[in-house]
């Protein structure tokens, strides 16, 4: 049982640091610089759920389904695309504000499941987080042919592996909140929020190119 779980963590540690950079990311360094370092946690949280949920429906062989036909390509392709342009817009618009721990003025904060939901569907419904798990799980199992506990014990290594240094990303972006001004924030608003919009564009193009 050591050997999935050194090889989870080593596997957590290449795609936190490797292939960690995705719409996901951006707004997860968002989130903690403009709503603080629980909202990013929580966000964080939901990114872990997204991939949880991926890995356990690519278990199961759930994930064909979406491949089987090319209109089901096509919607999934659509709703992805408009899921993260909305999301891009939304960040886009954001103004751009610092809290001051000194003032006891309350500030307004969605509820937390908000920034649940916010990582979870932008995580999932990334195609290419999809096709990315498709692939490890594949290769995993591959190697630990009707060793199922093992593919477990490796995959949820991997998985707090990678939520764990999502919190650790929450935890500079915040650090880092004390040093900037509202403009650079600002900065940070366009630029998640263009990555998003960018990103979603290029994912219904790809998704009309691919039917048509």
């Amino acid at each position: 049982m050591i050997t999935p779980i050194w090889e989870g963590l080593v596997l957590g540690l290449t795609l936190a640091f490797l292939f960690g950079f995705g719409p996901a990311l951006f707004a997860l360094i968002q989130t903690s610089i403009h709503r603080g370092l629980w909202s990013g946690f929580q966000m964080a949280f939901g990114i872990f759920l997204s991939d949880a949920t991926l890995v356990t429906l690519c278990l199961l062989g759930a994930l064909q389904i979406i491949n089987e036909t090319p209109e089901n390509q096509l919607v999934f392709g659509l709703i992805t695309g408009i899921i993260l342009i909305i999301f891009g817009i939304v960040t886009f618009t954001r103004k751009a504000k610092i809290a001051d721990d000194a003032n006891n003025e309350e500030i307004r904060k969605p509820n937390p499941v908000t920034f649940i939901l916010k990582g979870f569907f932008l995580n999932f419904t990334n195609p290419f987080v999809w096709l990315f798990w498709i692939l490890w799980v594949t290769t995993i199992t591959s190697n630990y042919q009707g060793e199922t506990d093992s593919v477990i014990m490796l995959f949820s290594v991997t998985l707090l592996v990678i939520l764990a240094t999502d919190m650790l990303k929450c935890f500079g972006a915040y650090k880092i909140k004390r040093h900037v001004t509202p403009r650079f924030i600002q900065w940070i608003n366009w630029v998640a929020g263009s990555g998003l919009m960018v990103f979603g564009i290029f994912l219904l193009i790809k998704a009309f190119i691919e039917f048509f």
